[in-house]
């Protein structure tokens, strides 16, 4: 490590610099790092020279070492979103701790203000300094991505942040309409930048229709010109964003990876979606649908991930969709994208910018790992990890849905509403779930597993698969009135409070069935309790 007194200064990198950064570069991450053009001198010198990427170096006042770099991709959107990514920051190993990550921070925002309306970032978790600089130089937390970044043998997920430049929140579109899926994300990030609430929950998106019959082939010069003819997804109707788009032509489209699958319907074009392909990460990015009919939508999207799967070895599949689009917000949630950001101004459609929501699929596993943040973006995070788990956990209710009381004559469209309320919950045998006098905030439904109840010394009843577990002090807001003990392993739905209370209060119809089902089990356990000369006042949930 060298001295603390020693002095820096940050300038713009010049054609001779190129070297030093590549020496950064390798001594910082190997010979192994994941983005080999940051060792090819050629490619550095393109970038430095280039209109779209700003690098910046930090050089030492005295030796005029090169001691760290840092970029501003300012291009990453469509042309004239003026929407840029702040990334590859590194400082060499032997200088770090003296400050110099925060300097090339705040010389890269100097020199962007008058260039970006949006910079976004996207910030490593596996140790606490990429978000905490990025958060102390006025970059709020709005997504959390699982497994995107490859780091050697390694998925990371990196936190999402954003600031912003000049008008950009002043032109912005009010009002977006989002599924309830992507309300409380939605409502978080909006917060974290600034804006005051005003997202309109849509209960009655209905996703699009399932289409087959189609026949599917990628983008040839043949199909190029009958494509562009159509308006409407590319046009009209604009309803995913992202950096390229059919009309920038095959020289962009094939220096950028992209391509597009057209589905044909007897002969004819009837639609295609437009996607990037990064075989270094092992991420495909949609960033465009075109069609003629609703139908090939869903078709395309299934097409592009059985590809991703089978042929491509793909670990996430990525969209930016319209905060005011909730028909195909509804129509991804289906197909397994999850909501995992929110972008508030992030795209630039005609006279004004509009919100995004960015979607995730994930073709493997979710492995953690080491993750390292603080509030607020840990709240992002835990809001959008909770959304994995609640999808894990939605197969295991549909499958339990005829036994379950509580889902009695509901419509299918409602047990899945109710069921995308709930969290997850497991338990191993011995282990205390509530005991008698505690608050209650959460009831449970028993998917496997039981749970004995006991007032003192004695088992006053069982709960078992189907049933419903502390539903009488969640509504009546009274302590528990018996202690709630697992039996055998124990795997729950978990609904809290403030769950039921914002549910009951945007879908009534919901509300009026759920009551007169708790009424029923309670009824049920009454008569059992009777049975087993249990007092009144004891409440076996």
């Amino acid at each position: 490590m060298v001295e603390q007194d020693r002095t820096f200064r940050i300038r713009e990198a010049a054609e001779e610099d190129a070297q030093q950064i590549v020496d950064i570069f390798a001594a910082s991450y190997g010979e192994t790092y994941m983005y080999p053009e940051f060792y090819d001198e050629h490619h550095l010198k393109k970038m430095i020279f280039g209109d779209d990427t700003l690098m910046l170096i930090a050089e030492d006042s005295e030796s005029n070492q090169i001691v760290g770099t840092a970029s501003v991709v300012l291009e990453i959107g469509a042309y004239t979103d003026l929407l840029g990514e702040f990334g590859r920051l590194v400082v060499h190993p032997e200088y770090r701790s003296c400050g110099i990550g925060k300097m090339l921070m705040k010389g890269r925002l100097e020199r962007v203000r008058d260039r970006l309306h949006v910079g976004l970032t996207e910030a490593r978790t596996v140790h606490p300094f990429s978000v905490k600089i990025a958060q102390k130089h006025g970059f709020a937390p709005v997504g959390f991505i699982p497994m995107k970044l490859k780091f050697g043998s390694d998925r990371e997920h990196p936190s999402i942040l954003v600031q912003y430049f000049g008008g950009a929140l002043d032109l912005r579109r009010n009002h977006p309409r989002v599924i309830p899926e992507v309300y409380h994300l939605a409502s978080v990030a909006m917060q974290n930048v600034g804006l005051n609430l005003d997202v309109i929950v849509d209960e009655e998106a209905a996703p699009y229709s399932h289409g087959h019959g189609f026949d599917v082939q990628q983008l040839t010069a043949e199909g190029y010109s009958s494509l562009l003819r159509i308006e409407r997804g590319r046009v009209r109707r604009r309803e995913i964003f992202g950096p390229m788009r059919l009309h920038y032509g095959f020289f962009k489209l094939a220096a950028t990876d992209s391509t597009y699958l057209i589905a044909r319907d007897k002969g004819r074009i009837a639609g295609a979606v437009g996607f990037t392909h990064d075989e270094l990460e092992q991420n495909i990015r949609i960033f465009e649908f075109i069609y003629l009919s609703e139908e090939v939508i869903r078709f395309l999207i299934q097409e592009l991930e059985q590809r991703a799967r089978d042929e491509w070895g793909i670990y996430t599949i990525e969209i930016d969709v319209s905060a005011y689009a909730p028909r195909m917000q509804r129509t991804l949630l289906e197909l397994g994208f999850l909501p995992v950001a929110y972008v508030p101004a992030m795209a630039f459609h005609r006279v004004e910018r509009r919100d995004a929501v960015k979607m995730s699929r994930l073709l493997s596993p979710l492995e953690l790992g080491d993750v390292h943040i603080d509030s607020p973006a840990k709240e992002v995070a835990d809001l959008v990890l909770r959304s994995y788990v609640r999808k894990d956990i939605l197969p295991k209710i549909a499958e339990a849905v005829d036994r379950i009381g509580l889902f009695a004559r509901l419509t299918d469209e409602q047990a899945r509403r109710l069921a995308r309320t709930f969290g997850y919950e497991s338990f191993e045998p011995g282990a205390t779930v509530f005991d008698q006098g505690d608050p209650s905030e959460e009831m449970y439904i028993l998917l496997d597993g039981s749970i004995d109840v006991r007032i003192g010394g004695s088992q006053v009843g069982t709960v078992g698969p189907g049933e419903c577990l502390g539903e009488v002090s969640l509504l009546s807001q009274a302590t528990h009135s018996a202690r709630a003990v697992v039996r055998e392993p124990v795997e729950a739905g978990v609904l809290t409070r403030s769950g039921l209370i914002e549910l009951v209060r945007r879908r009534p119809d919901i509300g009026v069935a759920l009551y007169q089902n708790l009424a029923r089990g309670l009824g049920d356990k009454l008569r059992r309790a009777d049975q087993n000369h249990v007092p009144d006042e004891v409440d076996l949930a």
